[in-house]
C-alpha cells in the first residue's frame, strides 16, 4: 500500500513556519539592535554640522564676554628712548653741538562712563544672539533626528519587503515539496514541477533583490550615524500591538499644532529672538548722535643726559621728574558725514529683514504642519483599508489553497492568490509603520521626542 505525500493546508503553514526560522540569517549571530532613541542620540552626539553649531556658540559666548568687559578699565604702559645729534639750544639759552638722550616710562589707564548706552545694548544684542545660536543649535540636532528617523522607518519597510520575500520562498519551496510527491506518484507532470521550480527560482532572486535593498538602507542611516561600518549594524523592531491607542487617536488639526509648535519650535524662537536684537542694533547705530564721556589717568617719569653737561643720577631724576595726571574726556559728535544717518537706516532695513525671515520660518512651519497632518489622515485611510483588504485575501489564500491542494485549482491561480495574501500583508504593516511615523511627527511638533510608542 502507497504512502500517500499529499500535504495538508495546516501542515503547509507548520513547515512555512520551520523553513523560516532556518532562515540563514537567523543562524547568524544576532548583532545588537539600535532603537530610534539610541540612533537620534548617537547620530546627535557624533555630527560634524551639530559640532560646528556648538563651536558657533562659543563664539557667540565669547562675544558676549568682550561686550561685557567693554566696561572695564584699560590699562597700558609705554617705554620710549630718543636720541637727538648736532646743533641745538642749550639750557643757557645758548646754541651748540650736543648729544641728547632721553628716556621716559608712563602708564595710563581709561575707563567709559557714558557711551550713549552703547555698550549695554550691545551687550543685550550679543546676549540675544548667543540665545539664538543656541535655538539653533537644537534646530540642527531635530533635523538629524528627522533624517535618522526617515532612514529608520525606510529600514522598516525593506525588512517587511525581505521578511514576505522569504514567505514566498518557504511556500513555493514547499510547493515544490509537495509537487515532487505527487510526481513520484505519478498524479503531477514533470512540467507542473518544472514551472513550480521556476516560480522557487524567482522568488530566490526577490529575496535577493530584497536582502541588497535592506543592506542599502542600513548603510543610509549607518552613514547618517557616521558609523565607521554598517557591519553588524541591525534596528529594532517597534511592537505591533493592535490595541495602541495610536491607531485609534484622533488627528488634531493643523491649526492647533501650529499653534502649540509656535512657542515650542527653535527655528521659530531663534529667527524672534534675532528679531529682539536688533532693536538693540538700531540703538547703538543711535548712539553715534551722542556724546560721549570717559575718565583717564595716568603717571610717568623722564631721564635726560645731554653731552657737554653733567646729569643727575638716574635714581633722582626719575624720582624728581615723576607726574601723575587724571582727566575727563568729553567728545561731542557734530558732523560726520551722514555716517550715523545711514548706519541707522541699514540697522532699520536689516529689522525688516529680519521680520520677514521669522514670517517665512512661520509659514514654512505651518506647511510642514499641514503636511505631516494630510499625511497622518492618508496613513490612517491606508491602515483601515490594508486591515480589511490583508484579512480577505486571507481568506481567499486558504480556500485557493484547499482547492489547489484538491486538484480543483491550477498552478497559476494559487500563485496570483499567494502573492495576494503576502503582499496585502506587508501592506498592513507597511501602513502601521507609516501611521506610526506620522503620528510621532505630530507628537514631535508639539514638543514630544520623536520616538515610536
Amino acid at each position: 500500500m502507497r504512502r500517500n505525500h499529499l500535504i495538508s493546508s495546516r501542515g503547509l503553514i507548520g513547515l512555512i513556519g520551520l523553513l523560516g526560522l532556518m532562515n540563514p540569517m537567523s543562524l547568524n549571530a544576532q548583532p545588537r539592535q539600535w532603537s530610534l532613541r539610541e540612533c537620534c542620540d548617537y547620530a546627535v552626539s557624533s555630527s560634524i554640522s551639530i559640532k560646528q553649531r556648538e563651536n558657533q556658540c562659543r563664539q557667540q559666548e565669547i562675544q558676549l564676554s568682550t561686550a561685557k568687559n567693554s566696561r572695564l578699565p584699560d590699562l597700558s604702559g609705554s617705554v620710549s628712548q630718543n636720541f637727538s645729534f648736532g646743533r641745538g639750544l642749550t639750557a643757557d639759552n645758548t646754541y651748540s653741538n650736543t648729544n641728547t638722550s632721553s628716556t621716559s616710562f608712563s602708564i595710563g589707564t581709561s575707563v567709559p562712563l557714558f557711551t550713549g548706552f552703547q555698550i549695554p545694548n550691545q551687550i543685550k544684542m550679543n546676549q540675544l544672539n548667543l540665545e539664538a545660536a543656541t535655538a539653533d543649535l537644537e534646530k540642527a540636532k531635530n533635523d538629524i533626528r528627522m533624517q535618522v528617523a526617515q532612514a529608520y522607518v525606510q529600514i522598516l519597510y525593506n525588512m517587511e519587503i525581505a521578511d514576505v520575500a522569504h514567505r514566498q520562498v518557504s511556500i513555493d519551496s514547499m510547493q515544490v515539496v509537495r509537487i515532487q510527491a505527487l510526481v513520484n506518484n505519478g498524479k503531477a507532470s514533470g512540467s507542473q514541477l518544472s514551472q513550480q521550480k521556476a516560480t522557487l527560482a524567482n522568488s530566490q532572486l526577490t529575496v535577493t533583490q530584497a536582502e541588497n535593498t535592506l543592506s542599502l538602507s542600513l548603510l543610509t542611516l549607518s552613514q547618517l550615524l557616521e558609523l565607521p561600518t554598517a557591519d553588524g549594524f541591525a534596528v529594532e523592531r517597534p511592537m505591533i500591538d493592535e490595541a495602541n491607542e495610536v491607531y485609534r487617536a484622533q488627528i488634531p488639526s493643523a491649526d492647533a499644532i501650529y499653534a502649540e509648535a509656535l512657542g515650542l519650535k527653535p527655528e521659530v524662537a531663534a529667527q524672534q529672538l534675532r528679531l529682539k536684537a536688533t532693536d538693540h542694533n538700531i540703538a547703538i547705530a543711535r548712539a553715534g548722535y551722542m556724546p560721549t564721556l570717559s575718565l583717564s589717568g595716568g603717571m610717568g617719569s623722564n631721564y635726560y643726559t645731554t653731552s657737554k653737561f653733567s646729569s643727575d643720577p638716574f635714581g633722582t631724576q626719575v624720582k624728581n621728574n615723576f607726574s601723575q595726571y587724571i582727566g575727563l574726556n568729553l567728545n561731542v559728535p557734530i558732523f560726520n558725514r551722514f555716517q550715523t544717518r545711514n548706519s541707522i537706516r541699514n540697522a532699520k532695513i536689516e529689522q525688516q529683514n529680519q521680520q520677514l525671515q521669522l514670517d517665512n520660518v512661520k509659514k514654512t512651519l505651518y506647511k510642514e504642519i499641514q503636511q505631516v497632518c494630510q499625511n497622518a489622515v492618508a496613513a490612517r485611510a491606508k491602515y483601515e483599508s490594508s486591515t480589511v483588504a490583508m484579512q480577505s485575501s486571507k481568506d481567499a489564500f486558504n480556500l485557493m489553497q484547499a482547492k489547489y491542494e484538491n486538484g480543483k485549482a491550477n498552478m497559476t491561480e494559487f500563485n496570483e492568490s499567494k502573492n495576494n495574501y503576502l503582499k496585502s500583508e506587508s501592506d498592513l504593516v507597511q501602513a502601521r509603520y507609516e501611521l506610526l511615523y506620522q503620528q510621532a511627527l505630530i507628537q514631535f511638533y508639539r514638543g514630544h521626542d520623536l520616538q515610536f510608542n
